[in-house]
């Protein structure tokens, strides 16, 4: 039995629910022409500001691996941390054909504005290979891996660098990434990653957190409405780990849960859709394809229900200037990763639709990493409840804040949350001077 579990099939390593960028812009620039708008309300030293608008580290590593019919291939791995002023380095890494150095880039410094506007002690970062899981075995999937790891060690430790699954990466890959760390320093070491198996150093609640921080400030957000999730029609697209859960939860909450979609199609029920029936369903069938708990409506539709509240939670830019005008939704909790372009910003202002951004929507789960972080250096593991509720504190406040800087400044969320984040970056720099 113990033999059998570790003969896992390809696709309980890699997760292919989501798709690719479609593209409206340069991810890096779109990122960043947020930041100018927050650096220039915030009136950012041109010093501070150059600092700011470049990675600290770009490191592109060949990956020669050997293959299951003896060829070798050699694939291209990146890992960029982005800025560390503030802690180590944290970010995922993703297996993806479609994997780009810009992506990477705006990736990491998404995660340095995300762990700054929940104010946790760490930098960004992101790593990638450029490989298709879907058609690699286990055993390939895992000698990518660790030759990866062993390409970038000289970044990677509980102190400089922490890797967290992302796209087609999951808790056993950490495990291979955190074996071939501890094998090269010669001591087991839990803290060089996140993400991982309870059993070897992960934490509870770490799987449901990202979801779970989405359905967090989506009931702040409903209430600072005049609104109650207990009644709040929701729309997620992308039913992937982040969006069932998220889908979860606010039904749990009393929300009625109309609209669900993954890469098999999307699905609409006005009197509600079981949501347990629906994770049950891809569980067993990998997708929602042939689900019976709705009926079946184009992808592109489903994003214009008009709902109190849409949950993007699967591609980057998928809200883009053709769908914007026509998005009726009350409330956008962004819990994908770059899920609306800049350019379609304006139009959801217009409109009136209160967008709780990505860098705070699914901070979630880069917070709980934060705690398994933290658990592995001590040695002490927390239950699952106190894992839950440190990661309401930190959440509900993270909203409150953001809020209280949106009102002071008379600005969008996405805004209040860039310069929240860009703020308390600029502060530790100017602290700490510039090493010559």
């Amino acid at each position: 039995m113990a033999l059998d579990l570790l003969r896992l099939p390809t696709d309980s390593i890699v997760r292919p629910d989501k798709d690719r960028f479609l593209n409206e812009e340069n991810p890096f620039e779109g990122m960043m022409s947020r930041f100018d708008r927050a650096a220039e309300l915030l009136d950012l030293e041109p010093g501070i500001y150059k600092i700011l608008r470049n990675p600290e580290k770009q490191l592109i590593v060949s990956v020669p691996v050997m293959m299951d019919n003896g060829d070798v291939e050699v694939f291209t791995g990146y890992r960029v941390l982005y800025n560390t002023s503030r802690g180590p380095a944290k970010g995922g890494i993703r297996f993806d054909m479609n994997v780009t150095l810009e992506e990477v880039k705006a990736l990491a410094a998404w995660m340095t504005w995300k762990c700054a506007v929940v104010n946790l002690p760490f930098g960004g970062a992101k790593g990638g290979v450029i490989c298709d899981p879907l058609s690699m075995s286990v055993g390939e999937l895992e000698r990518v891996t660790r030759r990866y790891t062993k390409g970038i060690i000289s970044l990677l430790g509980p102190d400089t660098d922490v890797p967290a699954p992302d796209v087609n990466t999951n808790e056993r890959v950490m495990a291979w990434l955190m074996d071939t760390y501890s094998m090269h320093v010669g001591r087991t070491e839990n803290a060089v990653t996140t993400g991982k198996p309870v059993e070897m150093g992960g934490s509870l609640g770490r799987k449901e957190a990202t979801g779970r921080g989405c359905m967090l400030v989506t009931k702040e957000a409903l209430a600072h409405l005049g609104m109650d999730i207990n009644g709040a029609t929701v729309a997620v697209q992308g039913f992937g780990n982040v969006g069932s859960i998220a889908a979860k939860l606010m039904a749990q909450q009393g929300a009625k849960v109309v609209g669900i979609s993954d890469r098999a199609g999307a699905f609409y029920n006005a009197k509600g859709i079981d949501v347990d029936a629906a994770i049950k369903h891809v569980q067993q069938h990998r997708s929602l394809e042939g689900f019976t708990g709705g009926d079946m409506i184009d992808a592109e539709d489903l994003l214009t229900l008009e709902v109190d509240v849409l949950v993007p939670a699967a591609l980057e830019n998928v809200i883009t200037t053709k769908n914007a005008p026509r998005i009726r939704a009350k409330v956008i909790c962004e819990g994908a990763n770059g899920p609306t372009t800049a350019a379609a910003d304006p139009i959801l202002d217009e409109k009136g639709i209160f967008v709780i951004p990505d860098i705070l929507a699914n901070a979630g789960g880069v917070t709980v990493s934060y705690f398994e972080w933290v658990q592995d250096r001590m040695g002490y593991f927390w239950s699952e409840a106190i894992v839950n509720e440190r990661l309401g504190d930190i959440m509900t406040r993270s909203f409150g804040d953001v809020l209280q800087l949106s009102k002071q400044h008379r600005v969008n969320m996405r805004t209040a949350a860039y310069m929240l984040s860009i703020s308390r970056v600029a502060t530790v720099h100017r602290l700490r001077g510039i090493y010559a």
